[in-house]
């Protein structure tokens, strides 16, 4: 059997510079390290994190305040809204702000044209922290969209205004582009930026190219992260014997006898060590069947 390996899968540039900055901490010894939220949809890397002392704050006022004066609190890639920017200022919470500079670069679109009176849509997942960090500097006029449905049923609020539309980092290309369109349609004054990163593009693209040439796909992620999920569904679409697994020992329920050909690929929040770890056991799990 053939195994391939999508070539960009695994931690992308945002993801890596924000793991990156909580065990350089480490290294420095800081006193107490806090993460907002976990620092990815990793259950292993923030497990690692954990047994080294490393705490998660999902709200800033989780730092307790005797602590605040030796603490360092990191940022995710994911980003936060303008109010928990404001808030770390006003308690004087030292922090490191690892946001991605894909998703920074949505927060200063959102809040320049929100200021301008354009009303902000945003598409993606309303509940992932991205969007709802995003959603933060829209002031009183942003929603989130994700679906087909909620567009077509979506009505302005004011009649007149005009809607500026962007998109998670790590949504589906294809369908931002068909959900843009609907809003086209409604002869609403829009103008759409498309904020999807080049790194997911190129992910989604190369999983979907792969998929589609494999007997059976593996793609690797946690079970919280939302882009390995789109990956799990663009996958899926194009090869029916596609599984999702988040690390090598969920491999022993599947068997790949009856397969010609192997595709896996990965999430942005899965590390090297678990792809790698993966492949060896599939090429394992072949050189003993043939």
């Amino acid at each position: 059997m053939k195994i391939e390996c999508a070539e960009s899968a695994g931690f992308c540039f945002g993801v890596k510079r924000a793991v990156d900055t909580v065990y350089k901490l480490l290294d420095e010894e800081k006193e107490d390290v806090y993460t907002l939220g976990p620092i990815i949809h990793n259950e292993q890397v923030v497990d690692d994190l954990s047994s080294r002392g490393v705490m998660v704050a999902d709200v800033p006022s989780d730092v307790p305040e005797e602590k605040v004066s030796g603490a360092t609190l990191v940022i995710r890639s994911h980003g936060v809204s303008k109010s928990v920017v404001e808030e770390l200022d006003k308690r004087k919470i030292r922090y490191e702000d690892a946001t991605c500079p894909f998703v920074k670069k949505i927060h200063y679109i959102v809040s320049e044209y929100s200021e301008k009176g354009y009303y902000i849509i945003i598409i993606g997942s309303p509940d992932h922290p991205e969007v709802q960090g995003i959603l933060g500097w829209a002031g009183d006029a942003g929603t989130v969209i994700e679906s087909r449905e909620e567009a077509e049923a979506f009505v302005l609020p004011e009649k007149d205004k005009k809607i500026c539309i962007v998109a998670q980092t790590t949504f589906n290309y294809k369908k931002f582009q068909e959900l843009v369109e609907i809003f086209s349609k409604k002869g609403y004054d829009i103008l759409a930026v498309n904020t999807i990163c080049n790194a997911t593009s190129t992910r989604q693209k190369e999983a979907e190219s792969l998929a589609r040439r494999s007997d059976a796909m593996i793609v690797i992620g946690g079970k919280h992260s939302s882009n390995s999920r789109k990956l799990y569904e663009i996958c899926k679409n194009q090869c029916a014997n596609t599984f999702f697994i988040q690390t090598v020992d969920d491999l022993k329920n599947i068997s790949f006898q009856s397969f010609t050909s192997l595709g896996i690929t990965a999430g942005a929040s899965t590390p090297n060590t678990i792809i790698q770890e993966v492949l060896k056991a599939c090429q394992k799990q072949v050189s003993k069947n043939y």
